[in-house]
Formats: structure tokens, sequence, C-alpha cells
């Protein structure tokens, strides 16, 4: 069969835009737009939820207890997510969830307004948040094929991971930081809820996906927990995403607990004005990150598609080894920078295998199953930082923490035959 794509008149004209290629279809632009009003109203909320806690009670302990909400609710619903967009209709998900997202930081807002807030709402309504990105991710990722030639996923997932870095990392707080500070938290809380109202606005526009195949021996609908095993007996018996999610989970213990918890000391430790470095720093990560992002969306997806993920996942980390034996702003700024732009890359050419190699009709699962992976193991990393440092000293951690995901990236590659598989299955 044909595909439009191919034919050197659309090659040769999108060649210079191929990063913006997917603009051109109608049913995209209200997506991408409600996903980068999201985007920026979970970065300003991510701010507004400090300040406001500090509002009511000016204690690092009650931040503490608030702040986890979120990450939890993602963590707790996060397999239910894949199973909703696999089951369920993705429009009809992605529209309950910019409606709950809306819901919930419009009452924070109200009680934030009438002076009756507290710090059980915030939890609740960062629970809330959380569970809704658990169904969100999924939904969105299963939907996404349904509107785009496959020619135009590459560059979908370089522009989302582009907006992510721009907007929920740098603009988003930044854009609440001006707000909290000129006005007060409440102010944030009244912004976040109308970009959340706008992106549901937006999710009202969107097209019915036309219904999923079923899957093999489908004789009629199976249960929630016969689609769950289902999900994890494909990722089990599948090489190439079962070791990618493997390298997934030992990169994610070994890099993301120093970054979160001992890169804060050692940019107090090495500067005069640690607080301010240490935002440049990550500032150089998240520029890296668009960067890689944008470049892997203007290029055709890799021949060797597998292989320079896997390895470019695991070789990024590398220049974080020198972090620890440093005190030069512009060498760690660099690592960082590094780092991002192959993090941004790589997360570019992932979320496109997904949306290319796995059925359609378990999308949503595997989707989520990377999802709960990836966050499973980000808290348990960031908890043993703290006590492993007590014992090895910081520049030996970040040490290991640069050398081991080259070593995991290069098992991963051999152990699931990952050259092999992507000869047998080319991707043009």
């Amino acid at each position: 069969m044909s595909d439009p794509l191919s034919s050197p008149a659309n090659v040769e004209s999108g060649a210079s835009w191929r990063a913006l290629a997917p603009l051109r279809t109608p049913a995209y632009r209200p997506l991408i737009g409600s996903v980068a009003l999201s985007l920026g109203a979970a970065g300003m909320w991510a701010v507004v939820l400090v300040f406001q806690v500090i509002a009511i009670s000016d204690s690092a302990l009650a931040l503490s207890a608030v702040a986890p909400g979120l990450t939890a609710g993602m963590l707790v619903f996060s397999l239910a997510g894949g199973i909703a967009a696999d089951r369920l209709s993705k429009r009809a998900v992605l529209v309950a969830v910019q409606a709950l997202n809306t819901a919930a930081t419009a009452a924070i807002a109200v009680l934030s307004l009438t002076g009756t807030i507290r710090l059980w709402h915030l939890a609740l309504a960062s629970v809330v948040l959380g569970a809704a990105t658990a169904f969100y991710y999924p939904a969105y990722t299963a939907y996404l094929p349904s509107i785009l030639r496959e020619g135009d996923l590459l560059a979908a997932n370089g522009l989302e991971g582009a907006l992510r870095p721009a907007l929920q990392q740098a603009g988003g707080p930044a854009l609440a930081g001006i707000l909290v500070g000129t006005y007060s938290p409440t102010a944030g809380a009244v912004i976040v809820t109308a970009l959340y109202a706008a992106a549901f606005v937006l999710v009202l526009f969107l097209p019915k996906e036309p219904p999923a195949k079923p899957g093999k021996g489908d004789a009629g609908k199976p249960s929630i927990f016969g689609e769950l095993r289902e999900g994890f007996a494909f990722t089990l018996r599948t090489p190439w995403l079962l070791w990618t999610l493997l390298f997934a989970c030992l990169a994610v213990m070994v890099v993301m607990g120093p970054v979160e918890v001992l890169l804060p000391f050692l940019a107090r430790d090495s500067f005069a004005d640690g607080e301010r470095m240490y935002g440049l720093l990550l500032t150089a990560f998240g520029t890296g990150a668009v960067l890689g992002s944008l470049a892997v969306s203007s290029w055709r997806l890799p021949r060797r598609y597998l292989t320079t993920m896997i390895l470019g996942w695991g070789l990024g980390n590398l220049p974080l080894a020198v972090l620890g034996y440093t005190d030069s702003f512009w060498l760690m700024a660099a690592a960082l920078f590094v780092a991002g732009l192959t993090d941004g890359c790589c997360m570019v050419i992932w979320g496109t295998l997904l949306q290319r190699r796995v059925p359609p009709h378990m999308l949503g699962r595997i989707a989520s199953l990377d999802f709960f992976v990836s966050l499973a193991f980000l808290p348990l990393s960031i908890a043993l930082a703290g006590p492993l440092a007590q014992i090895v000293p910081v520049p030996v951690i970040f040490l290991f923490a640069g050398l081991l995901p080259p070593v995991f990236a290069v098992i991963a590659v051999l152990a699931g035959r990952l050259p092999t598989d992507e000869k047998a299955h080319p991707l043009t």
C-alpha cells in the first residue's frame, strides 16, 4: 500500500520543517495547544503549592507532608490510567482529565480567596492532579497515532519533548514566581486554573478516534486484570521493550537521587551564591533537553534506532562523573547540558517506538507501565541518596552515576540483541 508521505514531493517539501510537520494536521493543533497549557500550569503549580503551604504553615515538615501528594497520585493510578486508555475513548479520557485539573485547582483558588484553605486541601488537590497526570500520559500516547501519520510521530514527540522542559521546568515556574512574589499564592492559583480551563476547552475540539482493532484471541472484552496481565506478558516476551525498561530502572536508580538530592548541596558548597547557581545548572539541563528534542524531531528516525537510543541514554550520563571533581560552574553546566541533550533526543525516539511498535490495542497499558517504572524507582533513588552520602563521598557517588549507565546500556544492547531486532524491524 502506498503511503502519501513517501512521495518525493511530500518528502522534499517537509524536509526543512520536519519538526513542525504535525501542525499541518488540524486535529493535532488543539491537542498540542492543550499540552502546552497543561505543562505551563503544572510548572506553575509546583511553585504555587510550595508558597501556599508556607503561607499556611511556615514549616518544612508541613511541606514534606503535602509535596509528595502529586507523585503519590501518579504512582498509585499509573497502571489504571493505561487500562482506561485501552478500554475507553482516549479523547474522553483527555477531556475528563482536563476537567478534573480545572476543578481541583479552581477549588484551591476559591478556598484561598476566601481564606478557608487548609493543608489537607492542598494535599488532596496534589493527589488529584497526580492521578489526572497518570491517566493523561497513556491516553495522550495512544491517541496521537490515531490523528497523525507515522511519518509525523517523531516530530510530534519532539515538539512535546521540547515544550516540557521549556514550560514545565522553566516558563511555568518563572511566571509563578513573579505572580507569587508580586501578589500572592492565590493569584498564582487563579492563573493555573485559567490555564487548565483553556486546555479543557481545546480538547473539546479533538475528533473521536476510530475504534481500536481487537487483539488476537479477543473473543470479547477481557477483564481489567486480564488486560493488565496481557500488558505485562507482552513486555516480558518483547526483548527490546523489556531491556529498555530494565535499563531505565537501573539508570533512574543511580542517577536521579544524586541529581535531585546531592546536586543542590554540591552547588551550595562550590559557589558563593549556590542557590542561583543551582537554578542555572538546572536551566542548562533543560536547555539541552529542549535542543535535543527539537533536533531529533527535525531528523529522520535513526536506522539503528534501538542501539542509538540505549547507548545515547547511557553515554549521555557519562559527563555527570565530573560533577563532584570540579568547582567550575561552566564545566558542571556543560555536563548537565550534555545529559539533557541526550535525554531529550532519546525520549523522543522512545515515545515514537512505543507508538510504532506496540500494538494499538495495548499501547495505553505499555505507556502506563513505562510511566510506572520511572515513578516507582525515583522515590527510592531519592530516599537512598541522602543516607548513602553519609558513608560514601559525594564525588564518588557522582562518579558512579556517570559510569554505571553506559555499562547498563551495553548490557541491554547485548542481552536484548537490539541490533538484530532493529534489522528485522526497520522503521523508515
